[in-house]
């Protein structure tokens, strides 16, 4: 099961829903999900989070505790040969982690915890960091160097766009090469990037329409994958409902950026 490998012809795709909504709900997706890529012929990578832990009300649904979550993600694995990817919260974390799921993902919010980054580490485990939406993507060298002090040596991170005055956010596309140039794979995550942050007041809005062409932009900028959360009733999601893309237009859509992917490295100028 390959896990955040890179180069021409290896471009992960990370997606699945937001959080564990239910065990039922979680293979559900993965399956189809694994179905998308013996359709495609590429690498995906299955996502989801145990713990919501930054939700924007208190009341908002989190998820499972996490040792009813690594029984989800073993029946993923058995059941489906995906690859699982979670998000860790707290140092103690990776480590119950480290012998259930294949990557580690550091959350925007606590990108740069050096305990956190450190322990993630520690694992040996690939770590995939998604860059706050408060960092610039020239600060992101630090954070490289908190992953490298703790060992890592697969890693990546992942752009989802910057504040841009309040409720919204802007995708700089040269952050894509900007943190390459810093020695990182850089994977574009297409769906918080849509994001309206806290615009409902109780929770993130968002604008689902542009996925496609933040998507496709990233893919013609060089990004080395993409990130995707995915349902398949995403009004009804628990968690980001605004801005998860549509399961069954899903394929469709990696279809056209796969396309676009080929037509970058049959063309791309290096500057």
């Amino acid at each position: 099961m390959p896990t955040l490998q890179f180069g021409d012809d290896l471009f992960p795709i990370i997606a699945g829903p937001c959080v564990i909504e239910s065990e039922e709900h979680t293979l559900r997706m993965a399956a189809a999900l694994a179905r998308i890529a013996d359709n495609l012929g590429v690498d995906i990578i299955f996502k989801t989070s145990f713990d919501k832990a930054n939700r924007t009300s208190a009341g908002g649904y989190r998820g499972i505790d996490l040792d009813s979550a690594v029984k989800v993600f073993r029946r993923v694995k058995a059941e489906t040969g995906l690859p699982v990817l979670t998000d860790v919260h707290l140092p103690d974390q990776p480590e119950q982690l480290r012998a259930e799921v294949d990557v580690l993902q550091i959350p925007a919010f606590l990108c740069r915890q050096s305990d956190l980054l450190q322990a993630a580490a520690a694992t040996g485990l690939p770590v995939n960091v998604k860059k706050g939406q408060f960092l610039s993507p020239w600060e992101i060298g630090a954070v490289l160097e908190k992953l490298k002090a703790g060992g890592a040596n697969r890693y990546a991170i992942t752009e989802r766009g910057a504040s841009f005055g309040y409720n919204n956010l802007v995708v700089d596309m040269r952050a894509i090469p900007i943190m390459q140039e810093q020695g990182a794979p850089v994977i574009f995550d297409a769906t918080h990037s849509a994001q309206l942050p806290g615009s409902r007041g109780d929770s993130t809005g968002g604008q689902r329409e542009y996925i496609p062409a933040v998507a496709r932009a990233a893919v013609a900028a060089g990004a080395d994958g993409l990130f995707m959360e995915v349902h398949d009733q995403p009004d009804k999601a628990l968690s980001d409902a605004a801005t998860q893309w549509p399961l069954d237009k899903t394929e469709a859509l990696l279809k056209g950026l796969l396309a676009l992917r080929q037509t970058y490295l049959e063309h791309k100028i290096d500057g």
